[in-house]
């Protein structure tokens, strides 16, 4: 019992480099998110998040790695703590693993097999983003809220609309509360008139929408 409690003394100057290694590398992941990333949430505000979150995820491991008590004592806190916000953004949620990994690796003392694989993972999100034509079109959110009255062929109603007025639309969200029905899309239209056609149909055919349209490219942060 006493093997479980016993601790190792921590060294103070390898949590320094990992923290400072950490620190690099969590900052590059976050100004490549704020930069380059599509969530609809203010990137600049989340990417701050994530070297806070890795240097957290190091302080953690670098503790309870050389006790299995403290280790099991943090799995009972972990039970206790209940984490309600829910990521409902899949890119959100890449970012945050990537930023537990890498204290996780640091962590435990893996410098060399970090910083590889997180420089491997940057590359991989370049190369997709460069390779990806389609994605470089996109630059337009819109955001609908309909009162919810025959949700099928309102739903059917809205994406014709999209269809003949845009270049191309992919629906990225569809939620249902308070009977109203939130649908988020993104789209590219070919020009302004265009776009303005597109707000006068929607205005005519569903007259009880509300609508905005956010352009990715400029959100604020």
């Amino acid at each position: 019992m006493d093997q479980l409690i016993t601790l190792e003394p921590l060294s103070l100057t390898t949590l320094l480099l990992n923290s400072l290694i950490g620190i690099v590398l969590s900052t590059g992941v976050a100004w490549y998110y704020a930069r380059f990333g599509e969530g609809l949430s203010n990137r600049h505000k989340f990417a701050r998040l994530i070297p806070v979150l890795c240097l957290t995820t190091i302080l953690v491991i670098s503790v309870v790695k050389a006790s299995l008590a403290l280790s099991l004592g943090l799995v009972g806190a972990l039970s206790i703590v209940r984490f309600r916000t829910a990521i409902k953004d899949p890119e959100e949620l890449i970012y945050l693993f990537i930023a537990i990994a890498i204290g996780l690796g640091l962590g435990a003392d893996q410098q060399a097999p970090t910083v590889i694989a997180v420089c491997v993972i940057i590359v991989l999100l370049i190369g997709t983003r460069l390779f990806s034509t389609r994605a470089q079109k996109r630059n337009l959110y819109l955001d609908i809220q309909v009162p919810e009255q025959e949700t099928a062929s309102t739903f059917e109603t809205v994406n014709g609309i999209l269809t003949r007025h845009t270049q191309f639309v992919d629906m990225r969200r569809f939620d249902r509360r308070d009977q109203v029905l939130h649908l988020t899309y993104w789209l590219s239209c070919k020009d302004e008139a265009e776009l303005a056609k597109l707000m006068d149909d929607l205005e005519k055919q569903i007259p009880a929408c509300s609508f905005s349209f956010i352009d990715q490219s400029n959100t604020p942060g």
